[in-house]
């Protein structure tokens, strides 16, 4: 269950009824369609069954795909195949259709798997994605969401469905009380009032919640109460749509500055899982967030903001870290259609889906966010400052953008006349191989977001160590940096790098990003002979974040002798063959809580700790490593939260004394080693039948 789904109240007897249907001793492939109105639960209930223990031990393969009404097939495919990379042996991105959707029927084949279908409009849609899905008498499941009762039928009759219901009066108030008090007593004398304002929102779960969340927000009076129920009987007086009314109710009381961090989501496509990281980088660029002396970085204010819209239950945690900060967010589509009409209204954004722009209809708008375009050339952009693209497009010229403080296109070459938009805060596009110096005309740009063209080199200018007011500069694969000749002033500003590629920490370069907090690192073995200084790292005495990863097939990592600074607070290692006996570089960090050991970061079979390291450490992740035999006890990670454990096939044992540490909540290993599954059910079954301690989950 996504971290901010609410569960409708008598949702167990849906759950009971599903389960039956999907642990059954049928042999043939089966599909369960749910089916209700937008809002009602339908993802909340298909992701509770997905979820649980008895259906994770059933299948084999359990993989999850939500369905825009704007599909592609090939982001269909990709994301199924994401859930499958462990029965996998080489890349799939760059594949085509043909390919990944063999590639798919072929992982399935023979497999007992369980597809979750989540939000599905069309039964092209069902034509297309069921040919990839092999029927071979494994016991497999499909298990479908869609609105539409007629798309249901279309894959199977109608009395396999299964249909929810509303919430009666008492479910609604219920679910109203759950989330305002938080299980705690609801406060003398609300009780009336609550009621009749939980039975105007029509026994829908995501109008209760929305609603709840406003009430959070109010004192909790009666007089307040009775105010905010007046408000909900006239907005659905002056509306059609009832439910509309009431989610849009929930937009009126937000504050100034929340309303336009709240429209802007609706800038993202339908169903798409917004990165946090890119989302506040965007609300500071058009100038939403205010920094406070309450926030040490106008980044943490604006990361405020995003929590403030969850806690009124407007924005979905859809992933969180290791250390359970957010990861991603989104929207659900009710909420999202609100975004859009309140765009409209506001003269805020337009978000305009078709392929080709009719120019007239862009006249005065400040922001737009095209999902394709083939000729953005024939809009006059004197008005515009912010164009954001998810999909293929074609631009040109960007001449008469002469406005833009935001341009962010994922899919688009780099077109003509980007450096000379001076207004530029924040930029990111695909990138050709070498940046011209004339990005130094960007005096005011704050971050830069470089997506390769075919995973090639991104080299960038000199010019780079000139630009001061940059903040944030991010590659999804390889950037080369420059040695900063010739510059006279560091990067004060500069908050991210990532991901250098074979960067040399000489001192000089060090001194340049004084007040880097994220840095990311990529070694490959092209340049063996190269003293990188990774001693250096010790002076960036602001790092919280660092990744360091290695390519290549030979044991690079122990030769690099890392010192890292006592600031850091996460540190992942990918590919350092790094004895197991030498991570005490990383246990003696003092403020240290999540570290990440990817792909053999760590080199031998037995790991013995000692006590007085990883003091502080909240999270551990080993993913794939050749160890065979861990030797711990509960003092040596005194604060953990969080064990996972991935693609450690020589691990049969979790040690015991991993349950009497405290502060643990989850214990996370890879489903396919059922000797590390047994481990770590029978750790929680010890503290639960022992120590009545039943604050440990396992999952795999």
């Amino acid at each position: 269950m996504q971290s901010s789904d609410v569960a409708p109240t008598g949702l167990d007897s849906d759950v009971d009824a599903i389960m039956d249907r999907l642990c059954g001793d049928a042999g043939e492939l089966q599909i369960v369609p749910i089916v209700g109105t937008g809002g009602i639960g339908k993802t909340t209930l298909a992701r509770k069954v997905y979820h649980d223990p008895l259906v994770r031990e059933s299948f084999v393969v359990r993989a999850w795909v939500t369905i825009s009404q704007n599909y592609s097939l090939g982001d269909i495919l990709s994301s199924l195949l994401v859930f499958m990379k462990d029965f996998l042996t080489e890349e799939v991105s760059g594949l085509s259709n043909e390919l990944m959707s063999e590639k798919l029927y072929k992982t399935l084949k023979g497999r007992r798997y369980l597809i979750v279908i989540d939000d599905m409009w069309s039964t092209k849609t069902w034509d297309e994605v069921r040919l990839f899905l092999p029927d071979d008498d494994s016991r497999s499941r499909i298990m479908l969401t869609t609105r539409l009762a007629d798309v249901a039928a279309y894959v199977v009759s109608s009395e396999h469905f299964h249909e929810m219901q509303f919430m009666d009066d008492d479910q609604s108030w219920n679910l109203l009380r759950k989330e305002v008090f938080k299980g705690k007593y609801c406060v003398d004398g609300l009780e009336k009032v609550g009621r009749k304002i939980a039975k105007s929102c029509g026994g829908l779960p995501l109008a209760v919640v929305v609603i709840a969340g406003l009430l959070s927000e109010v004192s909790r009076t009666e007089a307040d109460w009775e105010e905010i129920a007046r408000n909900i009987n006239l907005a659905i007086a002056a509306e059609e749509e009832k439910y509309a009314a009431i989610l849009s109710l929930s937009y009126t009381h937000l504050p100034h500055h929340l309303r336009h961090c709240f429209l802007y989501m609706g800038a993202f496509p339908e169903d798409y899982e917004i990165r946090v990281s890119k989302l506040i980088k965007l609300w500071i660029a058009e100038g939403f967030v205010e920094y406070s002396s309450l926030n040490k970085t106008i980044e943490e204010a604006a990361e405020k903001c995003l929590e403030d819209l969850i806690k009124r239950n407007l924005v979905l945690v859809t992933k969180r870290k290791s250390n359970g900060r957010i990861k991603s967010c989104g929207l659900h589509d009710l909420l999202r259609d609100l975004c859009l009409i309140k765009s409209l209204e506001e003269n805020f954004l337009l978000y305009f889906m078709g392929k080709y722009v009719l120019p007239e209809i862009f006249e005065d708008q400040l922001r737009i966010s095209i999902s394709y375009s083939d000729n953005l050339l024939e809009i006059d952009g004197s008005t515009i400052h912010t164009i954001i693209c998810y999909q293929r497009s074609k631009i040109g010229s960007l001449e008469k953008f002469s406005l833009l403080s935001i341009l962010d296109m994922v899919k688009a070459d780099l077109p003509a006349h980007v450096f000379e938009l001076h207004d530029l805060r924040h930029l990111a596009f695909s990138f050709p191989t070498e940046i011209p110096a004339s990005i130094l005309n960007l005096h005011n740009l704050e971050t830069l977001i470089i997506y390769p063209q075919q995973q090639h080199m991104v080299t960038l200018p000199v010019e780079i160590w000139k630009m001061s007011r940059l903040r944030h500069l991010i590659s999804s694969s390889f950037l080369t940096l420059p040695h900063p000749d010739g510059a006279t002033a560091p990067l004060k500003n500069l908050q991210t790098l990532s991901l250098a590629t074979n960067f040399v920490c000489s001192e000089r370069m060090v001194k340049m990003i004084p007040n880097v907090k994220k840095l990311g690192i990529r070694y490959s073995e092209d340049e063996l002979d190269e003293d990188y200084h990774l001693h250096n790292l010790e002076l960036l005495h602001e790092l919280v974040k660092l990744k360091l990863d290695i390519r290549g097939d030979f044991p690079l990592g122990p030769s690099l002798n890392p010192v890292f600074p006592e600031s850091l607070r996460k540190l992942t290692l990918s590919g350092w063959q790094l004895p197991w006996k030498d991570l005490s570089i990383a246990g003696s960090l003092p403020n240290l809580q999540v570290l990440k050991l990817k792909n053999y970061a760590c080199d031998g079979e037995c790991w013995e700790t000692t006590e007085g390291e990883f003091e502080e450490l909240e999270c551990l992740l080993i993913d794939e490593s050749n160890l065979r035999e861990w030797l711990t006890d509960s003092s040596h990670f005194p604060k953990l939260k969080c064990l996972m454990l991935h693609r450690c096939s020589s691990l049969s044992e979790i040690p015991d004394d991993i349950g009497n540490i405290p502060t643990l909540e989850l214990i996370e290993v890879d489903g396919r080693n059922q000797s590390l599954v047994e481990s770590a059910k029978s750790i929680q079954n010890d503290q639960q039948t022992n120590y009545e301690n039943y604050s440990i989950q396992v999952r795999y």
